[in-house]
């Protein structure tokens, strides 16, 4: 189980991949980065609470493997900040009070980032009304089908929804 050493970009930093293969990306980030944003949740890409974005993608990182991922960009919750500030969405997520204990948090604004760039490369989800349109309009029905992989169990889903729907509708989260 021992691979040769390649590297991957985290948070725009270069960082040696594990030798053991067996790794996850979850693991390498919380353990080995000390990146804690990312939480264990399920561990069995059930939560959602550890996504991240892999090249822009959203990733479940408990079921990704950190070898996977040589040669590409992985982007946490603590790599969305820009300049020292917060990413739109986080800003939103307190004006709307999108959390509760924040656990779910990290994972859910990593998700809304990616599926935002899902919406502007047209991919439809399952409650997607006109497949043949160019541009999917994210109503709160479609935000909330591509957000459900994402569990938040506070009950402050209403606040997600609203800190989503602001963001994006203001072009802000782009």
């Amino acid at each position: 189980m021992i691979t040769e050493q390649g590297s991957i970009r985290v948070n725009g930093r270069d960082v040696d991949l594990p030798t053991d293969s067996r790794v996850s990306l979850l693991d390498l980030l919380r353990e080995t980065l000390h990146l804690y944003g990312t939480k264990k949740g399920c561990n069995q890409g059930a939560c959602g609470a550890c996504t991240v974005l892999v090249n822009g993608t959203r990733v479940l990182s408990c079921l990704a493997l950190a070898v996977q991922q040589q040669g590409r960009e992985v982007t946490t919750i603590e790599g969305l900040c820009e300049g020292g500030g917060l990413h739109p969405l986080q800003s939103a997520f307190i004006e709307h009070d999108g959390f509760q204990c924040g656990y779910c948090t990290p994972g859910q604004i990593c998700s809304a980032v990616g599926m935002v760039a899902e919406l502007k490369r047209g991919l439809p989800s399952h409650v997607t009304a006109d497949l043949l349109q160019e541009a999917i309009t994210p109503s709160r029905d479609e935000i909330c089908e591509r957000m459900s992989g994402n569990l938040c169990r506070c009950g402050a889903h209403n606040g997600i929804i609203q800190a989503i729907t602001e963001t994006y509708q203001l072009g802000a989260g782009n």
